[in-house]
């Protein structure tokens, strides 16, 4: 069988296909088509990435300010996690690339965000954040869990972060089972309520708000399901459910490289189903997709809102996976819905 890196004409399409997910990110736009324009092969996708890294990396040790220098390892992380998208064959610099990113992130918020605290538990690791303003503790204003997908990351979701920093929120974006700088070192685990339950414990607070984004849409749906601290939930681009024969290679190849096999990344597809838990979220849940965002096998998020019984649907005619091109759509809403105070007995 074909490996998904050798398909005919899959550079160009991965290229075009993850182009405003790169925006999304916050990657610049024509950094990312000089870098990609001289691929020949997916297989020197990591290294092309890594070398953007290294060189904004260079760029922050020779800047001028610590703003700017600041910046530059932000950017470096980016540029360090984009290079771990694609089911590469070396797992080895995967994970180099994935501890880069995850270091680079830290010297980013030592300099911009010198308030960041690192938590990390069982089965996760991320940075909480807090609003600029003076204001209360942690417990006293409301805090957002950012749950990644398949193949991002805690890094990838810059834009998400600080829309919910400025509506007043404390951040905590995470890396699960199977993601981010976990990726290498552990497995994707469908029950995230587990997850996200020693996240609540570690953090302190009564209860938090969650969204997530592909597929940790379905691991913030099942946490809501199943963890009662969970007040408020979003879904963007998320599945129903799976269904492994329909899914496209690249996510297959994905699942079983970071599940440790086929068998085990077929049972965990198996998992991905929300027919018997979509009933159980009580709280609020907006679901978000984009009506251009076709992927084989997944089942659309809309029977998600409307079996929930505060389910609410958002659907962006023109939006594609992640919404990266239609952000104007359904991120300052989705921000606004998730820091708001829900009403006593809400």
């Amino acid at each position: 069988m074909t490996s998904f890196l050798d398909l005919p004409g899959i550079v160009p399409a991965f290229v075009e296909g993850n182009r405003s997910r790169a925006a999304g990110a916050g990657l610049d736009p024509y950094g990312y088509d000089r870098v990609t324009s001289g691929l020949a092969s997916l297989h020197d996708w990591p290294d092309a990435f890594r070398q953007m890294g290294r060189e904004h990396l260079a760029r922050a040790g020779n800047a001028a300010s610590g703003r700017s220098a600041g910046e530059h390892y932000r950017d470096a992380a980016r540029w360090f996690h984009f290079a771990v998208l694609l089911p590469h064959p070396d797992r080895d610099a995967a994970g180099e690339a994935a501890q880069e990113s995850d270091r680079a992130m830290a010297r980013a918020l030592e300099i911009l965000d010198p308030g960041a605290r690192r938590v990390e538990g069982p089965g996760f690791a991320g940075w909480l954040r807090r609003p600029a303003a003076d204001g209360p503790e942690d417990g006293d204003v409301p805090t957002v869990v950012v749950v990644p997908g398949l193949d991002s990351s805690k890094e990838e979701f810059h834009g998400v972060v600080e829309a919910l920093l400025s509506r007043g929120a404390a951040v905590f974006a995470m890396d699960g089972p199977g993601q981010g700088v976990l990726a290498v070192t552990s497995a994707p685990e469908a029950a995230y309520h587990r997850v996200l339950g020693r996240v609540i414990d570690a953090l302190g607070v009564p209860e938090v708000a969650v969204i997530g984004l592909s597929l940790g849409g379905f691991y913030a749906a099942e946490s809501a399901a199943y963890e009662p601290r969970v007040r408020t939930t979003a879904t963007v681009s998320g599945p129903y459910r799976l269904d492994w024969d329909g899914l496209a290679p690249f996510v297959t190849e994905t699942l079983a490289q970071r599940s440790g096999g086929v068998e085990p990344a077929r049972e965990f597809v198996r998992a991905i189903d929300l027919t018997g838990a979509a009933g159980r979220i009580t709280g609020p849940l907006l679901v978000v997709d984009g009506g251009q965002d076709v992927i084989p096998g997944a089942v659309n998020g809309a029977p998600l809102a409307r079996t929930a019984p505060q389910g609410e649907y958002l659907l962006v005619p023109h939006g594609d996976h992640l919404l990266g091109n239609a952000r104007a759509d359904w991120l300052p809403a989705t921000a606004d819905r998730l820091t708001r105070p829900v009403p006593a007995g809400g």
